[in-house]
């Protein structure tokens, strides 16, 4: 079992979604969360504290999926068709997939892949 982490802009949420119900994942966390990657932010002195401080943290949408070891591939090339840009934007996300442990269904009690 893999767990995926997909860090993309809000508006291709939507088309993430699309792309992963065509390929029957369904399961599926969302967070709205805010960062920087290879853009950077820039400091800003806030000179009534006088002190620096980050600005410019940009807003992403954090997806998070766990998957059988057989969707993962699928499930990566969906996340990539509906978050890319056809003109390579800077900033379109990145996934991180991680080994998954168990996962345990609390309702049935069933563990592994049974539990996805």
């Amino acid at each position: 079992m893999k767990y995926i982490i997909a860090m993309i802009r809000p508006e291709k949420l939507d088309a993430v979604k699309n792309e992963l119900q065509k390929v029957e994942v369904n399961g599926l966390t969302v967070s709205s969360v805010a960062g920087y990657g290879a853009q950077r932010g820039h400091l800003e002195i806030d000179r009534a504290k006088a002190k620096k401080c980050e600005a410019n943290l940009l807003e992403k949408v954090r997806i998070e999926i766990a998957v059988k070891d057989d969707f993962l591939q699928a499930t990566v090339a969906a996340i990539k068709s509906g978050s890319r840009d056809k003109d390579g934007y800077v900033g379109s996300g990145k996934i991180f997939v991680l080994p998954l442990e168990n996962v345990i269904r609390i309702r049935t009690n069933e563990n592994g892949n049974d539990a996805l």
